[in-house]
């Protein structure tokens, strides 16, 4: 056991406190005997003013839109959608709150009315790579191989290097979801980070893949309940250029934290302890602090347990 002050924190909204406290203001409130606990705004207004803070950064927007439509009923969406007409914030949550929902055995119905309020949302506000990226989403949670090259059109189009599309397109790609084998994942994933600026997130993508692909075969093996032989997946030379690159060209980049960088180091910590490489893995950790993402380290038997052994060796250090 460990301790609960060392307790990781596992929330969609990382380590973004404006989004986390909007988060908190629009959950149910309990009754308290009646002492008068009942709301005096719309509960989407909070979610409204965050986003209108946000602007056009697409990065934070992203991040912002897709936490929240798992903190968000899709009730709640649609009632401040036909509340406010053509809002374009108010249809694009409206839109990723109905494909975090859905999957392939949800339904045709509800498939469809997530693709429609997905349309809705890029003809409110046609720049925004947002709605592009919820539907490639909505692809892979639904297992559609087909259209997802003319979807990643649409969003490099209006976002180049776009941190949470690239990582989306990479989750289509994996053999988990839409992909047939690794290859064109790992492929994917060397070519985006190839010819980078300094400091882009991006030159994490390899190792997400490898992590990934890990994972693919984790899973493989379990289905035909075979001993997994993965003594090679985290050792030679193409796991140190990809750890040396996402070191150089992004942790030690000196660019502004990006809006999912705590997932990006989480991949970067789980690879580095993979390795064995301690002292990189505990000055990871101490820029990490206590956010901890689900994957990779749920391709582990304890995940938070591993974490947060972590966590202790680098605050002691």
């Amino acid at each position: 056991m460990f301790s609960s002050r060392l307790r990781p924190w596992i929330r969609p909204e990382l380590d973004d406190e404006p989004l986390h406290r909007v988060i908190l203001a629009t959950r149910p409130r309990q009754e308290m005997h009646g002492l008068g606990t009942e709301r005096t705004h719309a509960v989407w207004e909070p979610v409204a003013d965050l986003l209108r803070a946000t602007g056009p950064d697409w990065d934070r927007r992203v991040h912002r839109i897709s936490a929240l439509a798992h903190a968000l009923p899709p009730a709640v969406a649609d009632a401040w959608a036909a509340r406010r007409a053509g809002d374009r914030d108010a249809l694009a949550v409206r839109a990723y709150t109905h494909v975090v929902r859905a999957n392939a055995y949800v339904g045709l119905r509800a498939v469809s009315r997530a693709e429609d309020a997905c349309l809705d949302a890029v003809a409110a506000y046609p720049n925004d790579p947002t709605p592009w990226i919820a539907r490639l989403s909505l692809l892979r949670r639904c297992r559609i191989v087909a259209g997802g090259s003319e979807l990643w059109k649409e969003i490099v189009t209006r976002d180049p290097l776009n941190r949470a599309a690239h990582h989306e397109m990479l989750r289509y790609l994996s053999p988990r979801t839409c992909g047939e084998t690794p290859f064109a994942m790992r492929d994917f994933a060397q070519e985006c980070a190839h010819d980078l600026p300094h400091g882009s997130p991006l030159a994490v993508l390899p190792l997400a893949a490898r992590a990934e692909h890990y994972a693919h075969r984790l899973e493989r093996a379990k289905r035909r309940r075979d001993a997994p032989d993965l003594s090679g997946h985290w050792y030679g030379p193409a796991v140190v250029r990809e750890i040396e690159d996402a070191f150089d060209r992004w942790f030690h980049g000196g660019a502004p934290p990006h809006a999912q960088a705590v997932a990006d180091l989480n991949v970067l910590a789980f690879a580095l302890v993979m390795t064995q490489q301690t002292r990189r893995a505990e000055a990871v950790f101490r820029r990490l602090g206590r956010y901890m993402t689900p994957f990779p380290w749920d391709t582990g038997p304890d995940p938070a347990g591993t974490f947060a052994y972590w966590q202790r060796r680098a605050r002691a250090r």
